[in-house]
């Protein structure tokens, strides 16, 4: 009967045994990943020239053939390129051994994204947002254009409540023009040179006023016309359709909204209200004083003097009313400016940040499995580091070297019997003859 031997337990794996076991575990997801890495860094590099592609067309002003080619050898250069450059580094900065080698490929790739950043990345951010960009300007464009309108209207309206004033000094000297005629300013009952004073600066403020009055529908319309071609604007900002044909007609509603806003400034009356009172003490025609006595006519040059005191000092408050609307911030100029796409996507860049996240991240995708590779070769250096080299050779590798060595002692065997076999003396002859001779 045999006798029942207990087996041994195998002995527990060392540290480098484990070491290499992860890292032929990491090699063949490696070989794995390797096998389609190509093809999807080709697709990411395609997908990117055809973004490029709609965003240099964006750019080009004609629409010929030789544009369309020179979009596509743009876009195609802009493919190969970044598929080369990936491609390097995906094979070469993974086996970098040296820190100063890393950080010289780590600087080389900044370098490089930096230049895909510049050469495509916009370019791809265009082709996602550049259309509502552009709507972003011709929205904002309109909101200036408000502002600026009702800027204009405002120091309009404000310039018509002068009117007002005008009226009120008016008042005032067609009251005192109603004294004089009653006899309590002069002494003089009638209407004499004082009156005469008093009227003429009537008129002139009368006059004054209703020039004021006449501005002001003129100033309603070219606002309710503002509006009209602003609420116009709005709607091209939101419309269908090509935003390209929108920005034409916009653009004229520009032009036309630019022309009513300079009219509400030239509408404005407050300089004119300036320099009529100005001129309002200045230009004074004193009549001929018509006091029957010495006494009277020194009385009508007192109230007279008195007057224009008076006329003085009303002048000089109209004169400050009217330089308080001048001195009113005036609506700011605005003008607008079409832009391109790319352009529109760069001016507006915080409005559209999730566009330009993604026009990057089809480009610089790869450098995050440059990194993935960089680190999963280096476990695999260190769960190889220290091991024996017997321990590292896998059962394939070591029957092609079996194969190996025993091809090498067949030839070694061969050399051997061919050196130790007898060569035959100098002068006889050759083994063939001496056997033809002996037949």
């Amino acid at each position: 009967m045999a006798e029942h031997r207990p087996q041994n337990p195998p002995p527990p794996a060392t540290s480098n045994q484990r070491g290499i076991r992860h890292a032929r575990e990491l090699q063949g997801h490696v070989a794995w990943l390797e096998s389609f890495s190509g093809s999807a860094l080709g697709v990411l590099a395609v997908a990117s020239g055809i973004y490029t592609y709609l965003g240099v067309s964006s750019l080009l002003d004609e629409n010929g053939a030789m544009s369309v080619f020179a979009a596509i050898a743009y876009s195609v250069a802009v493919s190969v390129g970044i598929f080369v450059f990936w491609s390097y580094l995906l094979r070469l900065f993974p086996v970098m051994r040296s820190a100063r080698s890393r950080a010289g490929l780590l600087g080389a790739m900044g370098l490089g994204s930096l230049a895909i950043v510049a050469m495509s990345s916009w370019l791809n951010a265009a082709a996602l947002a550049g259309s509502a960009a552009v709507e972003q300007h011709l929205a904002k464009t309109v909101q200036d254009y408000q502002s600026s309108l009702e800027r204009a209207h405002e120091i309009a309206l404000s310039a018509q409540a002068l009117e007002r004033d005008v009226a009120r000094v008016r008042q005032s000297f067609e009251d005192l023009s109603e004294q004089e005629a009653q006899g309590t300013l002069s002494g003089l009952a009638g209407r004499g040179a004082v009156f005469r004073v008093l009227r003429q600066k009537a008129a002139e403020l009368q006059a004054l006023e209703t020039q004021i009055a006449e501005q002001t529908p003129r100033v309603e319309q070219a606002f309710a016309e503002g509006n009209g071609i602003l609420s116009r604007m709005r709607a091209l900002t939101v419309e269908p359709g090509p935003v390209e044909a929108r920005s034409v007609e916009f653009s004229e509603a520009a032009v036309n909204l630019q022309g009513l806003i300079t009219q509400l400034r030239q509408l404005s009356v407050a300089t004119l209200v300036e320099r009529a009172a100005q001129d309002l003490a200045a230009s004074v025609v004193l009549p001929e004083l018509d006091g029957r006595t010495e006494e009277n006519r020194g009385d009508q040059a007192a109230t007279i003097t008195s007057v224009l005191e008076v006329l003085a000092s009303r002048a000089e408050t109209l004169e400050r009313a009217a330089q308080s609307v001048i001195a009113l911030t005036p609506a700011s100029e605005v003008t607008y400016t079409p832009i391109s796409a790319a352009d529109a996507v760069i001016l507006y860049a915080r409005n559209f940040v999730p566009s330009w996240a993604g026009a990057i991240a089809i480009d610089l995708l790869p450098g995050v499995l440059v990194l993935i590779l960089a680190v999963t070769q280096g476990a695999i250096r260190e769960g190889r580091d220290g091991a024996e080299l017997a321990d590292t050779l896998t059962l394939a590798e070591l029957r092609a070297a079996m194969v190996a060595f025993r091809e090498v002692e067949a030839d070694a065997d061969a050399a051997t019997a061919h050196e130790a076999a007898p060569t035959p003396a100098e002068g006889s002859p050759p083994v063939s003859a001496i056997r033809r001779g002996a037949s």
